[in-house]
């Protein structure tokens, strides 16, 4: 006779299964299966990634004041010589400028510790790196981590800019030369990790960046998770700092993470100018999936550009939204050949959102580099579904043409899809089914009214 908990472990190890069938058949946009790596996530485990090197073990200081770039550089350095360790952020707060991580290092931050960027440029020298889509010397960031394989940051502590000065002087450069660029304020981005494989950030705070948040460059297997990232709106605004911005990556998965930041929340770069999809230094953003994510405010939930040239295969969803000004913005780049193609958003609850969907020319710091045209740009195989939420604009969608932001400019979007929409709205209530080709749409309600 079957046993009760025999009829239990067989119970569990059914509904298992039916668990990874479904997954199993998980499809990205363009019907190729989705890995299991998707579905693999776990915190990063300290204990088995050898050493722990406890910074205040090596002569650095509890104390915020002090700036120890160098003494904490150089246990890094040494734990990289002896074959790898984790580097530890105890309780307290530490005052750094750049630091670099090196084959087999990883950076944990304990609970209650504080790993805190100078608010003083000249702490983080200047290098060759990305940064708005393309390759230049700027400013490294904070924590820095490149060709690494494995790397980890972790912890339930906080890894913080300390961006106020930044955002402060970046504002008063803006009164006095309003056409100044957002680099031409000199600030370092929070985290950037480039050419990177195997990458998992889990557990930390990510605050207070004087620019972007978040920077991932020509790396795969990157995953974010249960991330609490977040920068001022108000009352002094944090500018341009993105939560995460995925430059030319492969395999990104962003699960369980808060994002309220003032610029875009995840932002799909990869490269800009006439000549973008022809330069080796660029790229596209392929299989990126984020998930069961809470948002705050931010310009965009989903944003593709300012600089990228292709991304493919792009899933959001189950997503909770307040006081983002848009759901999903593609900007159209006058000066730059693009192609965003295979996107589903579904599954979407918010309130006080500006756009539903924002599509329109993006013409800031436009430069066609003296060609007469960069050529078309697509829109296509996007869906969204299962969508509740209370907005401003619903479909503020503009059509292409010659004066849309650079001459001879075209764009062309196609293969849409809009299923099971309820939005309250107050203004762009009609869908303009000529702008985009082949616009599919089942039970789309705006203002409680069934308009398809």
């Amino acid at each position: 006779m079957m046993t009760k908990k025999f009829r239990l472990a067989l119970l569990l190890l059914f509904s298992l299964s039916l668990n990874l069938d479904a997954f199993s058949k998980e499809v990205f946009p363009d019907g190729t299966p989705i890995p299991e790596w998707f579905r693999q996530n776990k915190p990063t485990d300290i204990s088995k990634l050898g050493k722990h090197y406890r910074i205040t073990d090596y002569e650095v200081q509890n104390d915020s004041t002090i700036i120890q770039t160098q003494r904490i550089q150089s246990i890094i350095d040494q734990a990289s010589a002896n074959g790898g360790g984790v580097i530890v952020i105890p309780k307290g707060t530490f005052l750094s400028g750049s630091l670099f991580f090196k084959k087999g290092t990883h950076l944990h931050v304990e609970d209650g510790g504080k790993l805190k960027g100078s608010d003083d440029i000249t702490n983080f020298p200047l290098v060759m790196t990305r940064m708005e889509g393309q390759t230049l010397k700027y400013f490294a960031a904070l924590v820095n981590a490149d060709g690494l394989d494995g790397f980890t940051i972790s912890g339930k502590g906080t890894i913080d800019g300390n961006g106020l000065r930044y955002w402060k002087a970046f504002w008063l450069r803006r009164q006095f030369n309003p056409k100044c660029t957002n680099m031409d304020e000199m600030r370092p981005r929070l985290v950037y990790i480039s050419n990177s494989k195997n990458v998992q950030l889990s557990g930390v705070r990510l605050m207070n960046s004087p620019f972007w948040t978040t920077h991932l460059y020509k790396c795969e297997n990157v995953k974010l998770l249960d991330l609490y990232i977040y920068s001022p709106k108000e009352p002094v605004k944090a500018p341009s700092t993105d939560a995460v911005d995925i430059d030319a990556c492969k395999n990104v998965l962003i699960k369980n993470c808060y994002m309220s930041v003032n610029d875009d929340a995840v932002a799909l770069k990869g490269g800009k100018g006439p000549h973008a999809d022809t330069d080796p230094t660029n790229g596209s953003n392929e299989n990126i999936i984020i998930e069961d994510c809470t948002y705050g405010f931010c310009h965009g939930a989903l944003t593709f550009g300012s600089e990228s040239v292709q991304d493919r295969n792009i899933i959001l969803r189950r997503i909770k939204i307040n006081h983002a000004e848009r759901l999903l913005w593609l900007k159209m780049r006058p000066d730059t050949p693009q192609n965003y193609e295979y996107v589903l958003v579904e599954d979407i609850q918010g309130s006080d959102i500006g756009n539903f969907i924002f599509i329109r020319p993006w013409t800031q710091f436009f430069d066609l580099k003296g060609e007469d045209v960069a050529g078309t740009s697509n829109g296509r195989h996007i869906t969204m579904r299962n969508i509740k939420l209370d907005c401003e604009n619903f479909f503020n969608v503009g059509a292409s043409g010659d004066n849309a932001g650079g001459k001879g400019f075209k764009y062309k979007l196609a293969d849409f899809r809009f299923e099971n929409i309820d939005v309250s709205a107050e203004k762009y209530l009609d869908i303009d089914t000529s702008i985009i080709e082949n616009f599919k749409l089942k039970n789309v309600v705006v203002n409680k009214k069934k308009i398809f």
